[in-house]
């Protein structure tokens, strides 16, 4: 029992503390990489893929022309094939184009009829929730101007909480990690919210596909080519999320994972996949996590069980739970209750994900 302890907490630090370290140390010796700006602006479509309402289509579309982008600027709205929003609704803005998404639908379709319809040199790719700082255009394209990134994302930032919760702190941690991946090679994903890429790159997308975000830049990897980082690019979303909505949104990126895997293999070669190590190390094992957490539990209490008893072990449990109960009565209660909440839901959704992909049930945006 204790090496199974070890072994759990060993692969939970390495996954979670130990690669970010390692690849923080190794991004600080290699320096910052500084994004010049070129000397003439290529030009740029931003594509939206949407079934929202028309009223929020126009006021993201507005916010993307308010930027201070010093080129040619379109933006191509891609209405889902199911879409109740009509083309006639969005009419009126000068630069933008409106297509309807291929059959069956979804969000790969949609941009595939997207990116047909774009003229840009470089597409950079939002969502319908999210805010561009005015400068987020600019930035994103200024990354792509040397040459050595196919791709790049920007910074997501999630609104502000009174409390800073569990994905707060996840997410802040995920974009420092992607920022000292891409120093060193690319960063493993992208955010689907604020990136960019050469639009000659652009290849179809296959129906069904859950993360154009992890698809597209590892397919880009796979290539020989390398992903960008930016915190200069920033996208702010609008919407908070509960522990239940993070758990679905949750559901479908990791269920991504596994679908990434079956549908694009090659990343599972080391010989293959360039960056196989950091994949290895930043998608698959996290996927781990819960199971490892309850190895490491179930080894814990079986050690302490056969230690101290198992009375003595109920009567520590007792104390805890007065413990909670007076940090209830104090106050924190709420804290605490959040905090579990979220481990809880991000953990249970590993769980679903690992049900889905093992069966290769794809269709978690219907769900």
């Amino acid at each position: 029992m204790t090496a199974l302890a070890t072994g759990a907490a060993l692969l939970l630090i390495l996954v979670w503390i130990g690669y970010p370290l390692l690849m923080r140390a190794l991004a600080s010796r290699l320096g910052p990489r500084v994004a010049r700006e070129p000397e003439a602006w290529p030009s740029v479509t931003v594509l939206i893929a949407s079934r929202e309402p028309a009223a929020a289509i126009l006021a993201r579309v507005d916010d993307i022309t308010a930027g201070d982008y010093p080129g040619e600027l379109r933006v191509v709205v891609a209405l889902d094939h199911a879409s109740p929003t009509g083309e006639p609704e969005l009419t009126g803005r000068p630069g933008l184009s409106v297509v309807r998404g291929d059959p069956p639908g979804g969000k790969a379709t949609n941009l595939n009829a997207g990116a047909r319809a774009a003229s840009g040199e470089i597409l950079v790719l939002t969502d319908t929730h999210q805010r561009f700082a005015p400068d987020a255009i600019r930035r994103l394209v200024a990354d792509l101007s040397d040459g050595t990134f196919a791709a790049t994302s920007g910074r997501l930032e999630l609104p502000p909480r009174g409390q800073a919760s569990l994905i707060d702190r996840y997410w802040r941690m995920e974009r420092r990690l992607r920022r000292d991946e891409a120093v060193i090679h690319s960063a493993i994903g992208v955010s689907g919210s604020i990136y960019a890429m050469r639009r000659s790159l652009w290849t179809p997308l296959p129906a069904g596909l859950i993360l154009d975000d992890l698809y597209v830049p590892m397919r880009l990897v796979l290539a020989g080519r390398r992903i960008g980082f930016t915190d200069a690019a920033r996208a702010f979303d609008t919407r908070t999320t509960e522990p239940a909505e993070e758990y679905r949104r949750k559901v479908r990126t990791l269920t991504g994972n596994f679908q990434l895997c079956a549908w694009l293999p090659a990343v599972l070669v080391p010989g293959r996949n360039p960056v196989w190590v950091q994949f290895v190390l930043h998608k698959l094992l996290r996927l781990l996590t819960p199971y490892l957490l309850v190895c490491l539990g179930a080894a814990i209490l079986a050690i302490l069980v056969g230690r101290f008893g198992l009375y003595t072990l109920v009567a520590g449990a007792g104390a805890l739970v007065l413990l909670a109960l007076a940090a209830g009565a104090a106050g924190k209660w709420r804290a605490v209750r959040n905090l579990a909440a979220w481990g809880i839901s991000l953990q249970a959704a590993i769980v679903t994900a690992t049900y889905y992909g093992l069966r290769g049930r794809w269709d978690v945006w219907r769900r």
